[in-house]
């Protein structure tokens, strides 16, 4: 596995950003970006297209989208929850569009207010506008090992979920530990349900640091083929919907131990140490006010 390219995806700017009570400045977050683009990662989450009730602290995304510095390489995603913000996303120009459902119903009806088959039916007009214009779609899925609301998720939940959003036309499938409840031996068993569907290549781990076993678990899943890792930049994160929910796994964190187990991600350290610094002081700046 030594020397083996690992791609790391950043999610700092929409993931981990969504959940900050003081209201970060456009001007920052395209700052932000912009120190990002220069790392070297192949994936950006700008922002998200949702509504500004749910999440006003991403209400400026088309703003931000406009104000980027864009860098040959880089694709520049978004999340879409509805056709609506896919046609908004179109328009911003994002390279990419995720949707997102969860492997629990109790999750699922808290976070988008449906259940798991309505929300493929939300999918379907954005899955196909994202064909017709040519635009790659991730899928996120929630909640593979617990739930805050309905305990824990059995493997083969979230393998048939996972496999529903790779039938649909996800190029990618995330999976999210969202309250951080996995360790290894759960990671992997998940993961291995998961990978009897969707090819591991089109599988990527998405796992938050609650119990600070995030590293543990992006280990867990090099043996299986997976080589694909969403993290945030200064450790950002957490969900509104998800209590007790930590920051995703911070992205220097990642870099230095793929590094030291011989993995390639392709990035600038030195650049990444810079966004890493700001990204704490827009953090620090948010909790002072």
């Amino acid at each position: 596995m030594a020397g083996e390219y690992v791609r790391m995806v950043e999610v700092g700017p929409r993931d981990g950003l969504q959940n900050q009570r003081q209201v970060i400045s456009t001007e920052s977050k395209i700052r932000l970006v912009d120190l990002l683009s220069k790392v070297g990662f192949g994936t950006i989450e700008v922002s998200s297209f949702v509504s500004a009730r749910w999440v006003p602290q991403l209400a400026d995304a088309a703003a931000v989208f406009a104000g980027i510095t864009r860098r040959d390489g880089v694709v520049y995603s978004a999340l879409t929850p509805n056709l609506k913000g896919f046609e908004t996303a179109l328009a911003a120009k994002a390279g990419e569009v995720a949707i997102f459902t969860s492997a629990s119903e109790a999750f699922c009806q808290k976070n988008i207010n449906c259940t798991i088959d309505e929300s493929f039916e939300r999918f379907a007009p954005i899955v196909e506008g994202a064909k017709k214009h040519d635009i790659p779609v991730r899928g996120y899925l929630s909640c593979v090992i617990r739930c805050p609301y309905s305990g824990d998720v059995t493997p083969d939940a979230a393998a048939r979920v996972a496999d529903r959003l790779y039938q649909i036309g996800c190029r990618e499938i995330s999976l999210g530990d969202t309250i951080g409840a996995g360790e290894p031996c759960s990671i992997t068993k998940m993961t291995m349900a998961v990978c009897d569907y969707v090819p591991a290549a089109a599988v990527a781990g998405h796992f938050h640091d609650t119990n600070a076993r995030a590293l543990d678990n992006i280990e867990a899943c090099l043996p299986l083929g997976i080589r694909a890792f969403d993290t945030a930049i200064a450790g950002l994160g957490g969900c509104p919907y998800a209590p007790g929910a930590k920051g995703n796994v911070s992205t220097l964190d990642t870099e230095k131990m793929l590094a030291g187990l011989g993995f390639d991600c392709g990035l600038d350290t030195a650049r990444l140490e810079d966004a890493d610094r700001f990204a704490r002081s827009l953090v620090t700046q948010s909790a002072r006010s």
